[in-house]
């Protein structure tokens, strides 16, 4: 069991919270070695400017706090900035948005992270199904997951065996294999997540939901671009 996921999770449920923010999710994540881009949580426009530089542009800036769910609508998120006047801007007006829309909310900060490249994107999931326990969830993602719901099912804990098989599983496996001339996605990485993913949600019985969506698959690795945990 991770250490650090698991003094995240126990302070959520004593300050009688559901939701992990964005940050907790990727320092969860990151416990259990699926991997996220680089972060850090600034508390000032001078410390955004300075972690941006530090990571590299172009970055993401993203308001941090349990009370909002839904970054993209009240404006909590902006993507692709390439500058530290961008950042300072954005980090301002990511401030005022939340102040307007949700003036009842707690803010811890501002997450800088690195702009992920694009890549193939799927998604791994995990759901507590009232009859089967803990179970994982994969598919391709963005707008294929939520027209298509090209996704299989395994309930955890899930061996690699399995794991290939849910990559095979989904009528969408040809794009992974590099369709029509198109970068083919890195199947251990994705299996390896399948299985770190299993690993967390057999360790925290108490984590009733669990997306990584979108997952930048690449031809080299993979990396969990959003996370969302609520127990």
């Amino acid at each position: 069991m991770g250490e650090r996921a698991e003094r995240i999770i126990r302070r959520a449920l004593s300050e009688g919270r559901k939701n992990l923010t964005g940050l907790e999710a990727k320092e969860v994540c990151r416990d259990y070695k699926i991997p996220v881009p680089k972060y850090r949580l600034a508390k000032s426009e001078r410390e955004a400017v300075e972690f941006a530089k530090k990571i590299g542009f172009p970055v993401v800036l993203e308001v941090v706090s349990a009370d909002v769910l839904h970054k993209t609508d009240i404006g909590g998120i902006y993507v692709n900035l390439k500058s530290p006047s961008e950042v300072r801007a954005h980090y301002r007006m990511i401030l005022e948005n939340v102040r307007k829309r949700r003036p009842d909310a707690k803010v811890e900060g501002i997450m800088v992270r690195e702009m992920a490249p694009s890549g193939i994107e799927v998604i791994v999931g995990g759901i507590r199904d009232p009859q089967f326990g803990q179970t994982v969830m994969f598919g391709l993602g963005g707008i294929f997951v939520e027209v298509f719901k090209d996704v299989t099912f395994r309930v955890a804990p899930v061996a690699r065996e399995e794991a290939e098989e849910m990559l095979r599983e989904i009528r969408g496996y040809q794009i992974l294999k590099g369709y029509r001339g198109m970068p083919k996605a890195d199947e251990g990485a994705l299996i390896a997540i399948i299985q770190r993913t299993s690993d967390l949600l057999m360790d925290f019985p108490n984590i009733s939901q669990m997306d990584l969506n979108p997952i930048m698959a690449y031809e080299r690795g993979a990396m969990v671009v959003d996370a969302k945990i609520v127990l």
